[in-house]
């Protein structure tokens, strides 16, 4: 199971720091993404990492001011949110892949999803 936290309310230029807990003992063998949608829009990836941080991916809508990362001793993927701005506001989500030690950055790979938490950034 997965479960984001961390949403809330901020002002554009701010920051926050989402996380996702996981249960399960083969966390560290999933690659791990947040995905988000805004009200009348896709669904859409924000950022993905491998199952041991080798590798990672963001969307350009977000690469420069979110990075993605984990701890696979705690169980926990994170996602610091900088430079926010009012079309990131959006309801996160924190997703696994559903292949051990597989990496692409195909949505349709993700196929366990957590409960998203909601982010809004005020103008």
């Amino acid at each position: 199971q997965l479960q984001a936290f961390g949403g809330g309310l901020v002002q554009a230029g701010g920051y926050l720091r989402l996380s996702c807990a996981a249960s399960g003992r083969f966390f560290s063998s999933y690659s791990m993404g947040w995905f988000r949608q805004a009200p009348g829009k896709e669904r859409e990836i924000c950022a993905s990492i491998n199952w041991n941080s080798g590798v990672t991916y963001y969307a350009d809508s977000v690469k420069g001011r979110f990075t993605i990362s984990r701890d696979n001793a705690k169980n926990t993927m994170y996602l610091q949110m900088n430079s926010v701005k009012p079309e990131d506001t959006a309801v996160y989500y924190c997703v696994a892949d559903t292949v051990q030690y597989r990496w692409n950055t195909n949505m349709g790979s993700f196929g366990s999803w957590g409960r998203g938490t909601q982010v809004t950034v005020s103008s």
